[in-house]
């Protein structure tokens, strides 16, 4: 079992964004004397970059949404609620069908936010890194869906459409939706498959770069990058 060595708000954290928020001149103590702002803002960067690639690699293959109870796409809301009926009727391996499918268009999806994932820590000014060090436990995922949900969702759509379109019982769901959405009954996110699947992909692969932040910081030095073990490490 892993150890956290920074009870409660981690101290390296806290060091990293005293050094941000400081001027150049301001005399770190102790083991943090060599530690610059630059140094506390490359670490940042990388272990943001290796939190996120982390999370994309783990996500974007066959089974990693699936398999992983996290992130599982379920049926929509209103297509759960109905499932006993419908499996009365017969539609049982329909239902289960569309789960897989729901959860392979996620998988195949999640591979393209690996550049936009990227490019937004390299343009991470120095406030954004002051938010994420001065956060709570999900400020990096704040960061990430600010800079990258809209331009994401964008590209996840029409790659999870071409999957969950071969499933017969999401184009069934999605007529009846259109007919039922009129009456203001149905969530805006639930009211087409493609829309759903794509919400929920976005929510795993945030909740993942969150998983993979906090492994970061409870054990840096794991992650084989020098600055992020100067930086994460620096009060061990």
């Amino acid at each position: 079992m892993r150890l956290n060595p920074f009870p409660g708000r981690p101290a390296a954290m806290l060091c990293a964004f005293a050094l941000l928020s400081s001027g150049a001149g301001a005399a770190a103590a102790g083991p943090l004397d060599a530690l610059s702002n630059q140094d506390a803002s490359n670490g940042l960067k990388a272990a943001l970059e290796a939190g996120s690639a982390a999370a994309v690699s783990k996500l974007g293959v066959e089974n990693g949404f699936l398999n992983n109870d996290k992130v599982k796409i379920k049926l929509p809301g209103i297509l759960e609620q109905a499932k006993p009926l419908l499996k009365m009727t017969g539609r049982g391996q329909q239902l289960d069908d569309l789960v897989v499918s729901m959860n392979r268009a996620a998988e195949s999806a999640v591979p393209m936010a690996k550049p936009l994932l990227l490019d937004a820590v390299k343009s991470m000014s120095v406030s954004d890194a002051k938010n994420i060090l001065s956060g709570g436990d999900t400020s990096v995922t704040d960061f990430f869906r600010q800079k990258t949900s809209a331009p994401l969702a964008v590209k996840f759509l029409p790659i999870v459409k071409s999957v969950t379109d071969r499933s017969g019982l999401a184009s069934k769901y999605n007529s009846t939706m259109s007919q039922i959405g009129k009456t203001g009954l149905v969530p805006q996110q639930q009211s087409t498959v493609e829309g759903y699947v794509t919400d929920r992909a976005l929510d795993g692969l945030y909740l993942m770069i969150g998983e993979e932040e906090k492994a970061i910081r409870s054990n840096p030095l794991e992650y084989g990058s020098k600055i992020i073990g100067k930086v994460f490490g620096s009060l061990k």
